[in-house]
């Protein structure tokens, strides 16, 4: 949803035009997903209690949302111009230069519209299957917690063992998920989280891409590591410090996430935000996840070391070419963010640091 800023035409003809752009690309993203080799896990993983696979709640989210569509844009008092028509128009452009028609740049509005509709096609539903693995897997620990709440006293470190870190690590998880998911279903001027511009270099994409499935398939096995989400430790102390230090780092992570609220989204400018940790660093998400790795990465890297200082430096080099991949995103984010708004070299200067404060 949202506006180009394109001049409309009859608004009864604009509305049609619209539902038609926005639910056809909607369509296609749900098709690519629901038939994708790449997703079937996910698509397959069921909520025990509800008795719903991930095939099904994809298909359900994706109905309701093509119907909210319908009543969003048959109600809209003034339509405007949506990015899916400016899309639309863009790969008929495309489709006559590669048909041997003219060569002219795509004009700004069917570029931004494409590569909107790009961006939201690939991360919605990737978004919604991992939202609605979080939700069942967290509902699920919190019902064993509840069954076991008379033991935790007499066994806390079980407990926390099975279900206590997982439910906490699912709940954090979940509520990230949930801004980025709302982020990319949800653009409208009203909430002033309008996409203005998607990054368009190469570079900028696949930094990001690397980290996603099914590319970061690809990025495991080029650049190695073994990081764990929950590092067992054989001393009780430093195995609760430890993971109570990397769910607190996780928490930071998602604080972002929730501080950016309805304009969470990769590779896009929807206005600059200052707020919680971003008043310290410009990119306090990438550096929480990344120490988290490090702390995740602690029993692999001990392992190597007890076979070898080359088992040992390879190891360290996996977790440090993961830790680049994710400066290279920050690079390229603030490259993006420079060349299409001037305030964020203003928010540069009041924070002026890039991952921690006073270091770097």
């Amino acid at each position: 949803m949202g506006e180009t800023g394109t001049e409309p035409g009859a608004p009864g003809r604009q509305r049609v035009a619209n539902f038609a752009a926005s639910a056809a690309f909607a369509t296609a993203s749900f098709l690519a997903y629901r038939f994708s080799p790449h997703t079937a896990g996910l698509r397959a993983f069921t909520n025990e209690f509800a008795g719903l696979s991930g095939q099904d709640f994809l298909t359900g989210i994706y109905a309701g949302y093509v119907a909210s569509l319908l009543v969003f844009y048959l109600a809209e008092q003034a339509p405007g111009v949506a990015k899916s028509v400016a899309a639309m128009r863009g790969l008929f452009r495309l489709a006559a230069q590669l048909s041997g028609g003219s060569r002219a740049p795509l004009p700004r509005d069917e570029r931004l519209g494409l590569l909107a509709m790009l961006l939201k096609g690939f991360f919605a539903p990737l978004m919604l299957l991992s939202l609605f693995e979080f939700s069942s897997n967290m509902a699920r620990n919190a019902g064993y917690l509840l069954a076991f709440a008379s033991d935790l006293p007499d066994h806390f470190l079980p407990l926390f063992n099975a279900y206590g870190f997982w439910f906490l690590f699912q709940l954090i998880l979940f509520l990230d998920v949930f801004f980025y998911t709302t982020g990319y279903l949800v653009e409208h001027p009203s909430l002033k989280n309008g996409i203005r511009s998607v990054d368009p270099t190469l570079l900028g994409w696949v930094v990001v891409l690397a980290c996603y499935p099914p590319f970061n398939q690809v990025s495991a096995r080029l650049l190695g590591g073994s990081v764990a989400d929950f590092p067992q430790f054989a001393s009780p102390v430093v195995h609760l410090a430890v993971n109570g230090v990397m769910l607190g780092l996780m928490a930071l992570f998602t604080s972002a996430s929730v501080a950016l609220n309805l304009k969470a989204s990769n590779l896009t400018h929807r206005g600059i935000v200052d707020r919680g940790p971003y008043r310290f660093v410009r990119h306090p998400a990438y550096v929480a996840k990344n120490l988290a790795w490090w702390l995740g990465s602690l029993p692999a890297l001990g392992l190597a070391w007890e076979r070898s200082f080359a088992a040992f430096v390879f190891a360290v080099s996996s977790i440090a070419a993961w830790n680049c991949l994710y400066v290279m995103r920050a690079l390229t984010e603030e490259a993006h963010l420079r060349s299409v708004d001037g305030d964020y070299e203003a928010y540069c200067r009041r924070v002026r640091w890039r991952f921690i404060p006073g270091v770097i």
